[in-house]
């Protein structure tokens, strides 16, 4: 649903009103429909909360639904119990409404409409009922049992991962209900009379019990309509942290989404002070929430810094979060649920999230045992991809010669711990961990320990190691030193390229250097040449028809030349020219970006969503700054959309930014001014935000060629300086 508003007063009162509206100008149904692997979903939450509910259907257009689940569980959407008019068939819908904190629609042929709401840890459904004795079924989606009592009271359990979950739900009036079982799965199916029916629910991962408090306490008595406004208050609160002024409705449709998605991961588990554990099977007691669901691939690059920047209080609760989880299971994660860490992709980046979270101030976390566990990860832990355990062959011939070897061509694997799908993937893993390990070196120069730094440090240059200097790109190479032959780094590699690579090629991988882009520049043969190799990757051909390419990289989506939008690893690639002196490229090029690739419609994000990763890169590149280097305290400044964006600061102060005369012909930067002091730099320092001020754009439509074009005027070099000294 979209409705056009000029303004909102919220109603949490914390925030001044938006020149425009937050909450109705979300549009939830943008990116329903993948370009090739997962959509976006419709979904129905409140930030970072338990209960989570979207239609369940194949996408968008889709004539049918299948079920609404009562809650999901976490990472790829493991919808929990389900609730669905008719005998559970699929049926037919119309005239959907969809926000953040409302959804409705229509099922004409069972006369039937459906209406959701939710707090933190509970839903509450309203039907609309046409026709005496219409069925409705409750069902488990998994392993579980669920049953009607005292005619209204619904109380289920379901296992998941190795743990359950578990509902206790009230109609508003009593129902006959009839159970039966699907092979381990239960469902009751209910005979409900005209008029209106309520089912309210609420969700735990401790017990049934645990679920009645959680309902109990958080909708109790309250009205369908009290619940829904209260939703939507909320939203505004967290939707208002920033507003905009300026733009097309269809930008301001497309950030505040943005914004929207952001907003959903991590997960607060905490219920009465309590939390269940998938790390140790156990609950435990804890004064400060417990949050899960996290896809730090994903979310280390832009997510997780716009939370630090928005909710350094909660990030703080986050970060301690991870420090319980190495404590209850012995191992950092970087990808975990709420059953607990889970192997996927590659990297130690926890590392880099608690660096840049420290390093802009958010200090309320376990430090030295936080750094504990990374430093156990990346020591003592397989790096392989797609793996959790200890160290094999592998990772000891890494410690040894500072690079992870790839098989050559026909080469059979001898290792078993090598994931049979996933491969060894050798140069994403070499310069993920490069990245993690230059975190770790800072973490550990803070907490005083010279020979740590000392030895992560020289880690973080291993990524020089796959830097192959006759092609200008980073290439595999054996366990002998040699590089591999014949190999195209287009295309070679196998399925997603993950012989060589992971999800992208080798041309995407030769920029993702984050912690030293000045030592990758120096090995190009300085800014000129690394300003044409750049230029290069966004002109460079696909080799092949596309639907070859997709075919074999599915993930690496919305191409233009050889730079795919669809995937994390491209994010800071454009803003890279403001350490060439080319800043005025950079604008050109995000502008292009957002324009092309994120847009107001059912086909609006150019890849998979990832949990919040691509959003906060809307969010951010719209404003006009991003985060290029996390743990480096600083923004590259970029091209703002809005005429003015007010950041509202959770110390109470704002940090405004001005673009005058933005529009889409103005994109380009002609005079920076902070705090009415004049810039050359085309960057700016986290305290500057924190404490406070304005940062002044005046934009054209003709690039201002010099404005940061001095090396003295770049971006801080990461491997020479240390984030302390830009705090």
């Amino acid at each position: 649903m979209r409705k056009r508003l000029c303004s909102l007063l919220l109603g949490v009162g914390l925030f001044p009103a938006a020149s425009y509206a937050q909450v109705e100008s979300v549009d939830p149904t943008i990116g329903n429909i993948a370009i090739l692997l997962a959509p976006t979903r419709p979904t129905v939450y409140l930030p970072n909360s338990m209960v989570r509910m979207y239609p369940v259907r194949p996408d968008a257009t889709a004539d049918q639904i299948q079920f609404f689940p009562l809650t999901i569980s976490s990472h790829r959407d493991r919808e929990l119990f389900s609730i669905m008019p008719g005998d559970g068939s699929p049926a037919a819908y119309d005239e959907e409404v969809t926000t953040p904190y409302f959804y409705s629609t229509r099922f004409d042929a069972l006369g039937v409409t459906t209406e959701f709401t939710a707090t933190e840890r509970c839903g509450f459904f309203r039907f609309r009922i046409s026709r005496d004795k219409t069925p409705l079924e409750i069902a488990n989606r998994m392993i579980g049992n669920v049953a009607i009592h005292e005619g209204n009271i619904v109380e289920g359990e379901e296992q998941f991962s190795g743990m359950k979950a578990y509902v206790y739900g009230v109609f508003s009036k009593p129902v006959e209900a009839t159970a039966d079982s699907v092979g381990d799965r239960q469902q009751l199916h209910i005979a409900a009379h005209a008029g209106l029916l309520e089912f309210r629910y609420g969700i735990s991962f401790i017990s049934v019990e645990q679920a009645k408090s959680n309902l109990q306490h958080e909708i109790a008595s309250q009205s369908f309509e009290q619940v829904r406004d209260a939703a939507k208050a909320r939203w505004n609160k967290t939707l208002g942290r920033i507003t905009v002024e300026g733009g097309t409705e269809a930008q301001r449709r497309v950030f505040y989404t943005a914004l929207y998605r952001s907003s959903e991961r991590m997960i607060n588990i905490s219920e009465d002070g309590r939390y269940y554990s998938g790390f140790d099977h156990m609950v435990h007691t804890d004064p400060r929430p417990f949050y899960v669901d996290n896809w730090l691939w994903d979310t280390y690059r832009a997510l997780e810094p716009l939370q630090t920047l928005l909710n350094p209080q909660m990030e703080a609760d986050k970060l301690q979060s991870y420090v319980r989880m190495y404590e209850q299971g012995g191992i950092m994660p970087t990808f975990n649920t709420v059953a607990g860490p889970m192997a996927c992709m590659n990297g130690n980046h926890s590392a880099p999230w608690f660096a840049d979270a420290y390093f802009k101030g958010v200090r309320n976390f376990d430090l030295a045992t936080a750094y504990e566990g990374v430093r156990k990860r990346s020591l003592d832990s397989t790096l392989l991809p797609w793996r959790l355990g200890p160290k094999s062959p592998l990772d000891d011939f890494y410690n040894a010669h500072g690079y992870m070897p790839a098989l050559r061509p026909g080469e059979k694997e001898i290792y078993p711990q090598v994931h049979p799908f996933e491969k060894r993937q050798p140069v994403p893993v070499t310069l993920g961990n490069s990245f993690d390990d230059w975190s770790i070196a800072q973490l550990a120069r803070t907490l005083g320990k010279p020979e740590d730094e000392a030895l992560f440090l020289k880690r973080a240059g291993n990524y020089k190691n796959v830097f192959r200097q006759d092609k200008s790109m980073m290439w595999p190479k054996d366990e002998s030193g040699a590089w591999i032959e014949p190999m195209d780094p287009k295309f070679s590699g196998g399925m997603g390229g993950r012989d060589y690579y992971d999800e992208n090629n080798g041309y995407t991988y030769t920029w993702d250097v984050g912690h030293d882009y000045a030592g990758l520049i120096d090995l190009m043969g300085g800014p000129q040449k690394a300003e044409a190799n750049l230029d290069q990757l966004f002109r460079e051909p696909l080799g092949r028809s596309q639907y070859e390419f997709q075919a074999k990289f599915p993930d690496s989506t919305s191409m233009i030349g050889q730079f795919s939008m669809g995937n994390e690893p491209s994010f800071a690639i454009p803003y890279l020219y403001d350490r060439l002196g080319a800043p005025w490229k950079t604008q050109a090029r995000v502008r292009t970006l957002l324009e092309t690739f994120f847009t107001d419609t059912l086909h609006g994000i150019p890849g998979d969503e990832d949990g919040g990763g691509m959003s906060a890169f809307v969010v951010f590149s719209m404003m006009g700054f991003y985060p290029v280097t996390p743990g480096i305290p600083v923004y590259d400044i970029a091209s703002p959309v809005f005429d003015r964006i007010t950041i509202h600061l959770e110390n109470g102060k704002s940090f405004v930014i001005v673009a005058h005369g933005a529009s889409r012909q103005n994109k380009y930067v002609e005079k920076i001014v902070l705090n009415g002091k004049p810039l050359e730099q085309v960057w700016f320092r986290h305290s500057d935000i924190a404490q406070g001020g304005e940062l002044e754009l005046t934009m054209g439509d003709t690039p201002n060629t010099t404005l940061g074009a001095l090396p003295a005027s770049f971006p801080p070099d990461s491997m020479r300086v240390h984030p302390e000294d830009y705090r």
